[in-house]
C-alpha cells in the first residue's frame, strides 16, 4: 500500500468522522433545545419570557438546520476540488490558458476563491436575508450588501494580491527555508493589520462617531483609570445598519486602542450594565488574553508554515489529494491550496481544546468583572443580551463543550451572582 494511498485514506475517513461527529453533535444540541422548548428553565423563570424563550429555540433549530447543509454542501465541495478531481482540472486549464509561469499560480488562487465564493453565495444569502431576516435580526438592505461585496471584493484585492505574490515569490526565490520567511511577514502583516485596522479598515464598512452620552462616558472612563487602562477614545458603531445583535470589543492596539460600543448595545442596558460589560473586557486586557491568543496563533501558524514547507516536497501528499504534481514547473499555488482544504479536516478534531481555552478566559473576565465593577449588573446585561440575541437557554452540555466560545448561560450567571 502505497503513501499516496494511505493518505488518501486518512484524509477521506477523517472528513467523513467529522462530518458524522458534527451531525451528530448537532442532533444533540437540537434534541436538547426542542426539548426544552416549552418551558423556560426555572433559574430564569421570573426574568425571560415564554414568547422569547420559544424564539431562541426555534432560532437555534433553523441556524442548525441551515449548519447541516452547509456542512454537506461543504463536503462535496472538498471532494470535488480533490478526490474527485476539480483541482486537477482546474490547474490543466489554467496551464494550458498560461503555461506555467508566476502569473499562472496567482490565476490559480484567484479561480480557486471566486468559484468557491461562487458556491457558497446561495447559502449565504440565505442566512442573511433569509434566515436572519426571519427572526427580525437583518438590517440589511440588497443595497448595503452589494455595497459591502464590492468594498471586500476591491480591498481583498488590494490587500491579498501582494501578499499572494510575496508569499508565491518566497516559496519560489528563498530556498528551502523559505517557509520561515513566509511565516515572518504574515506575522509582521498581522500586526499591521490590527494596527490599522480601527482608523482605516473598520470605517471603509461602518461608521463610528464619539459616544456622546457624556454620564456613561465619565463612568467608563473612570473604569478605565482605576483598572489602569486608557485608550485613545470611545466610540458607537452603527451596527443597526446591518444586524440587531449587540457587541462591545476593544480593537486595535498602542495609541490606535479603542474601546467600541454597538448601538444596537446602548439601546439594550442601562450604565451600570454597560459598565459591567466594559469591566468583562478590562478583564481579557488584565489578563493579557488577546495577547496570548496571539502569541498562541503564531506559534500555530509556524508550526503550519513549517509543516507545509514539508509537505510541498512530498508527492504523495499531492497524488494523496487527488493532484498531479508538476515535474518540470512549479507546484507553489497547488501546495498551498491543498494545505488550506486538507488541514481544516484534520484540525476539526482539535476544536474542544480551543473552546475550553476561550471558556476559561471567558470565566477570568466576568471574575474581574465582579471584583471591579458589579456581578449583579453584569449577569443582568448578559441576560439582556442572551434574550436579545435570541440565544438558548438549554444547550446539550457535549455540544457547548465541543464547541462553545462561551460558558452556557446557566453556568455563567450562577457564578455571577453568588
Amino acid at each position: 500500500m502505497t503513501t499516496s494511498y494511505l493518505f488518501t485514506l486518512c484524509f477521506a475517513a477523517a472528513l467523513l468522522a467529522g462530518f458524522l461527529l458534527r451531525s451528530y453533535l448537532s442532533m444533540r444540541q437540537a434534541r436538547s433545545v426542542q426539548h426544552n422548548r416549552d418551558a423556560v428553565p426555572k433559574a430564569f423563570a421570573d426574568k425571560v419570557s415564554q414568547a422569547n424563550h420559544e424564539k431562541a429555540a426555534d432560532y437555534t433549530l433553523a441556524k442548525l438546520r441551515l449548519g447541516f447543509w452547509e456542512d454537506v454542501l461543504g463536503c462535496i465541495v472538498l471532494l470535488g476540488w480533490t478526490l474527485l478531481g476539480g483541482l486537477a482540472l482546474l490547474n490543466a486549464s489554467v496551464l494550458e490558458w498560461l503555461g506555467s509561469s508566476f502569473w499562472q499560480q496567482i490565476v490559480l488562487m484567484l479561480a480557486f476563491v471566486v468559484i468557491g465564493s461562487v458556491i457558497d453565495l446561495p447559502l449565504s444569502l440565505y442566512q442573511t436575508f433569509g434566515l436572519e431576516a426571519r427572526f427580525g435580526f437583518n438590517k440589511t438592505t440588497w443595497k448595503t450588501w452589494a455595497v459591502d461585496l464590492v468594498k471586500g471584493v476591491v480591498l481583498g484585492a488590494a490587500i491579498g494580491l501582494p501578499l499572494l505574490a510575496l508569499v508565491l515569490y518566497l516559496m519560489s526565490a528563498a530556498g528551502s527555508a523559505w517557509w520561515f520567511w513566509a511565516w515572518v511577514a504574515l506575522s509582521l502583516f498581522s500586526l499591521l493589520m490590527m494596527w490599522i485596522a480601527p482608523t482605516v479598515l473598520m470605517p471603509l464598512f461602518n461608521k463610528f462617531t464619539p459616544l456622546e452620552d457624556e454620564a456613561l462616558k465619565a463612568r467608563v472612563t473612570a473604569l478605565m483609570q482605576r483598572c489602569g487602562f486608557n485608550a485613545s477614545g470611545f466610540f458607537v458603531m452603527d451596527g443597526s445598519k446591518r444586524s440587531a445583535h449587540s457587541n462591545a470589543f476593544f480593537v486595535g492596539f498602542g495609541s490606535t486602542k479603542r474601546v467600541v460600543f454597538y448601538d444596537t448595545l446602548l439601546a439594550q442596558i442601562n450604565h451600570d450594565e454597560m459598565e459591567a460589560v466594559l469591566a468583562h473586557e478590562l478583564g481579557h486586557a488584565h489578563h493579557k488574553h488577546i495577547i496570548k491568543r496571539m502569541v498562541m496563533q503564531f506559534v500555530v501558524s509556524f508550526v503550519g508554515f513549517a509543516l507545509l514547507g514539508w509537505l510541498a516536497t512530498q508527492t504523495w501528499f499531492y497524488t494523496g489529494l487527488g493532484v498531479q504534481p508538476s515535474l518540470t514547473g512549479s507546484n507553489d499555488a497547488l501546495a498551498l491550496l491543498l494545505f488550506m482544504i486538507a488541514v481544516p479536516v484534520f484540525m476539526f478534531f482539535v476544536t474542544p481544546l480551543f473552546s475550553w481555552g476561550s471558556r476559561k478566559d471567558e470565566f477570568q473576565a466576568d471574575a474581574y468583572a465582579v471584583k471591579n465593577s458589579s456581578g449583579v449588573a453584569l449577569a443582568s446585561a448578559l441576560l439582556t443580551l442572551y434574550e436579545d440575541n435570541a440565544s438558548t437557554l438549554t444547550p446539550d452540555p457535549l455540544y457547548m463543550s465541543f464547541y462553545a466560545s462561551h460558558p452556557p448561560a446557566t453556568e455563567r450567571l450562577a457564578r455571577l451572582t453568588v
